[in-house]
């Protein structure tokens, strides 16, 4: 056999094979993207100026009421939240984790979300499965005055098991540059505020199943007048709707969202040097969940702080003459605060005072 020539056992081994047989049907991922094309035409705003089938999205900001616009962008994915999402099919639920968290990260700057874009990799692509998530995570950017404009869907088989999925999403903001909420204002007697999370929003998840192996019954035990289960599939809450109105009016010197590596974690981020947020934990209000969570696996207050928002979703700073209007502004959005400590000057970022009230 001549170099480059295949033999006859090689070439019948070869013979037959197309996409399809290698696992990717790519008739079935066409039909699958029509549906989704009338799912993300539906209710367009007409700054998107193309739809589904273009290879990139386009989005218009000619019009927007910004002197100095500063685009803000960001890239999430829900954790391993998503693998008892999918287990116990809570598809919706998962979008609204997705979405959220991530608008939340910008929004937390001051900025306005415009359009997100969605990822999804499966090993074997379930069209109604897929519909459903881009009808979810849609209906979650309308719910923050954002829009979902594509992205890809990507079937991998031999790298992702059938029926495993793992998304993520990118989205694209929208602030003034004068408006910019990072920490550079933050000031000495500044209020230190706590806004509630809705749960366990999407970070600890890995420690959660750990928990549930160990234990599956701890999926039914009561937490109030839920189920264990229930509370840590609550969704991630968004605070986005307040906080661009807050940054608009320029109430806020800093703002965090308590995602991993918990409230110090996250604060330390916006704190500016020689200023320290000095935080009592005694006056946090812990979620039933966590302390479920907390005598389920015997876990430490320091792990439980870094790991875990302990019922706090967002923690922010304003000026002490300014409280009262941004309590005001979360309460029109449904949202409560309530003070946690002080800004003062130190070398340390954050200060941990006292200790967690687990009665």
């Amino acid at each position: 056999m001549t170099k480059g020539e295949l033999s006859k056992q090689e070439s019948s081994a070869l013979s037959g094979i197309n996409y399809a047989g290698s696992g990717v049907n790519v008739a079935h991922a066409d039909e699958t993207k029509k549906a989704l094309k009338e799912v993300l035409d539906r209710d367009r705003p007409s700054r998107v100026l193309n739809s589904v089938g273009a290879f990139a999205s386009l989005i218009d900001i000619s019009n927007l009421p910004y002197q100095s616009p500063v685009l803000v962008m960001k890239t999430e994915e829900p954790g391993t939240k998503q693998k008892l999402a999918f287990a116990s099919d809570r598809v919706e639920s998962l979008c609204y984790d997705l979405v959220n968290h991530l608008i939340n990260d910008i929004a937390v700057m001051g900025a306005k979300p415009l359009a997100v874009q969605d990822c999804i990799v499966c090993g074997q692509l379930d069209g109604a499965v897929v519909k459903r998530l881009v009808t979810g995570m849609a209906e979650a950017c309308r719910a923050q005055g954002a829009s979902l404009v594509g992205g890809e869907t990507s079937e991998q088989p031999g790298v992702v098991s059938a029926g495993l999925y793992i998304l993520s999403s990118s989205v694209v903001g929208i602030v003034e540059r004068n408006k910019i909420v990072d920490g550079s204002k933050v000031k000495e007697g500044d209020i230190i505020f706590a806004v509630p999370s809705s749960g366990v929003h999407t970070n600890g998840y890995s420690l959660v199943r750990k928990l549930l192996d160990r234990d599956p019954a701890l999926a039914t035990k009561n937490i109030g007048t839920d189920t264990f289960f229930n509370a840590i599939m609550e969704p991630h809450r968004c605070y986005a709707l307040a906080l661009v109105e807050l940054a608009e009016r320029e109430l806020l010197s800093s703002m965090a969202h308590i995602t991993g590596g918990g409230i110090a974690g996250n604060v330390n981020r916006v704190m500016p040097d020689g200023l320290s947020a000095v935080v009592d934990l005694s006056t946090i209000k812990i979620l039933s969940v966590f302390k479920a969570i907390r005598d389920a696996g015997q876990i430490t207050d320091a792990d439980m702080l870094a790991a875990f928002n302990i019922g706090v979703g967002l923690v922010g700073s304003c000026r002490p003459e300014h409280y009262a209007q941004v309590e005001a502004v979360f309460a029109h959005y449904n949202d409560t605060i309530y003070s946690i400590g002080s800004v003062e000057s130190g070398s340390v970022p954050v200060q941990c005072k006292a200790a967690l009230n687990w009665s």
